[in-house]
């Protein structure tokens, strides 16, 4: 369905369930493959990243399915629900310019008829931990629509990018609990040449908050480097550059292991930062890899 490398094909646009099932009967009924990239539009580079990896994880007759829809049930009192960005002419030449073959962009009454849905998925204790604690709900309400836009676009895999670790992590285990027999990449975060992770929030920075996010990513990269000294030298390295940074609302940072699960000695780690600059709230993460190489050099180490 994808369209040829020499030319730029308009993806379908599927508004309805009906429409939905119309746009991907004819691979369906070849034996092709369906790959869904899951968005709340406001599309930026890193979307673009998702939308390419999945493309080339399937063939060029199979299709591509990008979702737009600003989802309400993972939106607590308070938050941007109302303000969150809606480019969806923009989004559609970005989905265009990467292989896209069908934009599902649903109106709420179409994935929710009749109002909120009496059976959610319940996302267990890990959407208590780190932006569970300070949104509470906001998984629920993300497996509820990730597992309704499985269940309408039914693909053999999904694309979602690791700057939402949690996420990515809840939606592997609901994936994995629920039998739902379809594959859950995860893609690399894209950052800006100065490192700071590509968000949707990241527009409602002014130039002065812009400067002062970057510590986010110079923290986690600074920690990162200090893992063949162990986890206490992580947290700590990664502590002592956010402290440099006025301006910066420091909701966590944390080290667990690759799950999410408590962070090992020696091995693989996720370090996981969420902070608040102005009024908006950025998060990010980044892999480690644990040692046991001792003290940290005393001409490097900032405690």
């Amino acid at each position: 369905m994808s369209a040829q490398p020499d030319a730029v094909r308009r993806p379908v646009v599927a508004r309805t369930r009906a429409e939905l099932a119309d746009a991907l009967a004819a691979t369906r009924s070849a034996g092709g493959r369906v790959a869904l990239v899951p968005t709340m539009g406001a599309l930026h580079e890193g979307h673009a990243s998702l939308m390419d990896h999945a493309r080339g994880r399937v063939a060029d007759t199979d299709a591509l399915v990008v979702s737009i829809f600003v989802n309400p049930l993972q939106f607590g009192p308070g938050e941007d629900l109302d303000r969150y960005p809606r480019t969806f002419d923009a989004d559609l030449e970005v989905c265009a310019a990467h292989g896209v073959d069908v934009v599902f962009a649903p109106v709420a009454d179409e994935v929710y008829p009749g109002g909120a849905p009496q059976v959610s998925v319940e996302p267990g204790p890990l959407a208590t931990l780190l932006e569970g604690e300070v949104r509470p709900g906001h998984f629920r309400g993300v497996l509820t629509v990730v597992a309704k836009l499985f269940g309408l676009v039914r693909p053999d895999l999904a694309v979602f990018g690791e700057k939402d670790y949690q996420q990515l992590t809840l939606i592997r285990r609901m994936v994995a609990d629920l039998c739902l027999g379809m594959e859950v990449v995860g893609a690399p975060t894209v950052r800006e040449d100065d490192g700071l992770a590509l968000s949707s929030r990241n527009r409602y920075l002014d130039a002065e908050q812009r400067l002062a996010a970057r510590v986010l990513s110079a923290a986690l990269h600074t920690g990162a480097e200090a893992g063949a000294y162990g986890a206490e030298h992580v947290l700590a390295e990664a502590r002592a550059v956010l402290r440099r940074t006025p301006g910066v609302d420091l909701d966590y940072l944390t080290l667990t292991a690759p799950d999410l699960g408590e962070a090992p000695e020696q091995g693989e780690a996720r370090l996981l930062v969420a902070a608040r600059v102005g009024t908006t709230r950025l998060i990010d993460n980044i892999a480690v890899t644990l040692g046991d190489a001792g003290p940290l050099p005393t001409d490097r180490g900032n405690t």
